[in-house]
């Protein structure tokens, strides 16, 4: 379904730019939000990468930027089933 959309985006220039354009304005805005939320207790950092996951759907840069952040979620998930692993399989 989402790809179906994607082509219909695609033939249509006008229709592309003001997606990519909400989709800038929506990626801003959460950010926006995650920042003011930083300070505070909560997930700010959390809405803010969110933020530029959103950007990531259609900017190429942002994509680029949230490589690194990916990668490390990656190792934290991976050394996070490690631990709970070796855990499981200490004697009781």
């Amino acid at each position: 379904m989402l790809h179906a959309f994607r082509e219909r985006l695609r033939a249509h220039p006008v229709l592309r730019r003001w997606y990519r354009g909400a989709v800038a304005v929506a990626g801003v805005l959460v950010m926006l939000l995650g920042l003011v939320l930083v300070p505070l207790p909560g997930p700010g950092w959390l809405i803010v990468f969110a933020g530029l996951a959103v950007l990531a759907t259609e900017f190429a840069w942002a994509a680029r930027a949230a490589g690194p952040i990916r990668r490390g979620v990656a190792r934290m998930q991976a050394a996070y089933r490690a631990r709970k692993a070796a855990r499981g399989a200490e004697p009781a």
